[in-house]
């Protein structure tokens, strides 16, 4: 999905250990985006992931990012992760 949204909420970055990055691991940050239209547009609470999640967000930043949706079950329980794939601060 890619839209326009309004930054919600932006946690710090931290590191992973991530077997798919060459370096053994990968800078993290946890962002709250929201749909423009309203205040009671729908919200996504995403995972910004390596170089984009060094950069710093603000509450009312007005961006536009591209965000992938997967599934994926674990004992018994079904769970969703929301990536961010792309971000662009206006």
């Amino acid at each position: 999905m890619q839209k326009i949204f309004r930054v919600v909420k932006c946690g710090d970055a931290f590191t992973v250990k991530s077997e798919k990055a060459e370096a053994g691991y990968i800078h993290k940050r946890h962002i709250v985006l929201q749909e423009v239209g309203g205040r009671f547009a729908d919200q996504y609470a995403a995972a910004l992931l390596g170089k984009d999640a060094l950069c710093q967000f603000y509450e009312g930043d007005v961006v536009y990012a591209a965000l992938r949706f997967q599934t994926r079950e674990y004992n018994g329980q079904d769970y969703q992760d929301i990536t961010v794939t792309d971000i662009i601060k206006f």
